[in-house]
């Protein structure tokens, strides 16, 4: 009698530790395939569990979010830009010109903007790089407006085309990248009114799986985007893979206010006004009653930082802008 429960005792082991090393396998198999094929990791995932997640401060499946947050954009295409200004006061543009101040994009450069809807940050990046190209050549003209016998005889000998060569490589471009048709249209028709057409490209793309190759990109930024993803950790990943080695991840976005009195106007300001101005100027309550919820669920600015850090990048930090209503976080792929 001893002997056979000793017997069912050890069987039971066996069997607990069989199972036990089952478990672990077959979750080491899922983990190392989910980077070779994010889209079927997350079909199995959708399968085997119902997962959910918020839209502003509803909570939905995560299937039904993505679907959600393009109706609220393709609602609001329209009247996008004039809502932005309207909300913000016009403060809007002096975060975004910060963010390029920060960035101080050099000749060269290639930059994707994700989310980048109707183009603010691209125009303005191609400005800025534009701006740096003039003030370069101006110094050029005042250094050679007395030129050495040297220098003439070279710029004789040296054939144009290669100077030609020289500045066409030098050339920056701007690729602006949003999973909304609408908003790209929207922006197409404005770099069209502005007479921009060279060194921009608009691509229908999801941030969570971006089109592109690895190593592509010197600078990622996302403006006001990266709170209405779905998978945020996705997102970052994404951007540590196509940007190229040395490669900078730039990120503006609402975070939380730090003075307490700033925060209670703000608050207020947003319920209140926001909203109405929605349905004021462009005819949609709801999308914008959205927005200002999902600002309030999106993280806080050093739990952002540790996200950041934890999708591969280094030497993250952030500035606050506006007492926290707005935060640019900034890092680097090594």
């Amino acid at each position: 009698m001893m002997a056979a429960s000793i017997r069912l005792l050890a069987w039971r082991i066996v069997r607990d530790a069989s199972r036990n090393i089952n478990s672990s396998v077959s979750g080491r198999i899922v983990s190392s395939s989910c980077p070779s094929n994010l889209s079927a990791c997350r079909c199995f995932s959708d399968g085997t569990e119902d997962k959910s997640t918020h839209f502003g401060f509803e909570t939905v499946p995560e299937g039904e979010k993505a679907e959600r947050v393009y109706k609220v954009f393709e609602s609001v295409a329209q009247k996008y830009d004039v809502m932005n200004d309207a909300m913000s006061l016009g403060v809007h543009r002096l975060w975004k010109d910060m963010l390029l101040h920060v960035m101080n994009p050099q000749p060269g450069i290639r930059l994707l903007d994700v989310a980048g809807g109707t183009g603010d940050i691209s125009f303005r990046f191609l400005d800025y790089v534009r701006s740096q190209q003039e003030r370069v050549a101006r110094r050029t003209a005042r250094a050679n407006q007395t030129p050495s016998w040297q220098e003439i005889s070279t710029s004789y000998t040296t054939p144009t085309e290669g100077i030609e060569t020289e500045t066409e490589a030098r050339e920056s471009r701007a690729v602006v990248c949003d999973i909304n048709k609408e908003m790209l249209k929207v922006g197409k028709q404005k770099a069209e009114s502005m007479g921009i057409s060279s060194g921009l490209s608009w691509v229908v793309g999801d941030a969570e799986e971006l089109p592109f190759d690895d190593d592509q990109f010197d600078v990622y930024t996302i403006a006001f985007g990266i709170r209405n993803v779905t998978h945020i950790d996705l997102a970052l990943q994404e951007a540590v893979r196509v940007l190229k080695p040395g490669g900078r991840f730039m990120c503006l976005e609402f975070s939380k206010v730090t003075n307490p009195l700033l925060s209670r106007l703000y608050d207020a300001y947003s319920f209140q006004m926001i909203p109405v101005l929605g349905e004021v100027i462009a005819g949609d309550w709801k999308s914008y009653q959205y927005l200002v919820e999902s600002i309030r669920k999106f993280p806080d600015q050093e739990t952002f930082k540790r996200m950041i850090e934890d999708a591969g990048l280094f030497s993250v930090r952030y500035h606050n802008l506006t007492g926290g209503v707005v935060a640019l976080h900034s890092g680097f792929k090594l």
